[in-house]
């Protein structure tokens, strides 16, 4: 079961890296000058993939390791609160300071999934796109501890 989680976790961290990758010089314009209405659109869809990517790993992990991922209204956010808090069958994921910086990511989905493009703010936006890289690496960080972990019996 670990080397099957393993290898689903590392296919979506390379996903997860390579979404950024080509993003990469949207996102170092974006250090200098506010994006155009377009690039917002862009990087909208960018922060929803990212977000949708980090829910595929916690996703699986919830199935492969609890039996089943949260259900409900809430689940997306009880997906995200269940990956900072160990089970008797792993140990926790994600930091809770991780898991604060994420649910932004959550927050921001939702907006993207009820707005139109042309309605996105690039004050509300910007801390979500600045932010990005320096969170996948913390949530990488913390996903190669975790499967570490697994590996080591807990």
């Amino acid at each position: 079961m670990w080397d099957r989680l393993n290898a689903q976790i590392a296919v979506e961290r390379e996903q997860l890296g390579r979404l950024l990758q080509h993003h990469s010089s949207l996102l170092q314009k974006c250090t200098q000058q506010a994006p155009d209405a377009i690039e917002r659109s862009a990087l909208a869809a960018m922060l929803h993939s990212f977000y949708t990517g980090v829910e595929n790993i916690f996703k699986r992990v919830a199935i492969e390791c609890d039996g089943e991922a949260p259900a409900g209204d809430t689940w997306h956010r009880d997906l995200l609160d269940a990956m900072t808090l160990p089970t008797p069958q792993r140990p926790a994921v994600i930091s809770e300071d991780l898991r604060n910086a994420l649910r932004k990511y959550l927050n921001f989905r939702h907006v993207f999934r009820q707005a139109y493009s042309f309605e996105l703010q690039w004050e509300k936006m910007s801390p979500l796109v600045l932010e990005c890289e320096p969170t996948w690496q913390r949530l990488d960080a913390e996903l190669q501890a975790f499967t570490k972990r697994l590996q080591e019996g807990g």
